[in-house]
């Protein structure tokens, strides 16, 4: 008998359904994080939170180039890197504005978020786990969910030496760690895509 195709159309449905739960997972979570972040005036939540907001829009993007040719998909991933950059930079320039400004977070507060953020992206990231060595759109999704649970862990780490110390240095510092360690993983992304662009517009060899 031939085959129908019919598996691999059911495992691709199956990856879009992970995909979609991601986005309404991390989706929340940013509202979340940066309502409670406002609140306890945390750097470390907000840098948390709004990488959650990237790994949204990385899954959404991922979802689009689905179906797509293999520039597209480079583009996409593209697209992921650079918002990623956007934030990471971002980020930095708030916690440069609250060591001029003065802050008070509160440790209580970003350990609770935080461990909720790290239940949430610990079970995302292996539904993704497929995804680890896939196409460099869906790889990316892997990557910035990677970034969050490692995230996630350093915020709950400075929740503690926040209360313990009670300082704002720990919020700040962890705070501009995850937006170095965005950064870098934004360049990582960006030059796969770059990567994977000139590998789909080379002439295909002709045996």
């Amino acid at each position: 008998m031939s085959e129908c195709g019919c598996h691999a159309e059911a495992s691709n449905e199956a990856e879009r359904r992970i995909l979609r739960l991601a986005l309404v997972l991390n989706a929340t979570m940013f509202v979340v994080g940066v309502i409670a972040g406002l609140i306890a005036q945390s750097m470390g939540l907000i840098a948390d939170s709004l990488d959650m907001l990237a790994d949204a829009s990385a899954y959404g993007i991922a979802l689009v180039a689905w179906q797509r040719t293999a520039s597209f998909k480079a583009s996409a991933a593209t697209l992921s890197g650079t918002l990623l950059l956007i934030l990471g930079a971002g980020v930095l320039a708030g916690v440069a504005w609250r060591l001029v400004a003065g802050s008070h977070p509160e440790g209580g507060w970003m350990m609770g978020i935080a461990f909720i953020a790290l239940i949430v992206n610990a079970t995302v990231l292996r539904l993704l786990d497929r995804f680890r060595h896939g196409e460099v759109h869906l790889r990316a999704t892997w990557l910035f969910t990677r970034v969050d649970v490692i995230a996630n862990l350093a915020v709950i780490v400075s929740g503690v030496l926040v209360l313990l110390l009670h300082s704002a240095v720990p919020d700040l510092v962890i705070g501009a760690a995850i937006a170095c360690y965005v950064l870098k993983e934004a360049l990582g992304i960006l030059r796969e895509a770059k990567e994977a662009r000139i590998a789909a517009l080379a002439p295909i060899s002709k045996p």
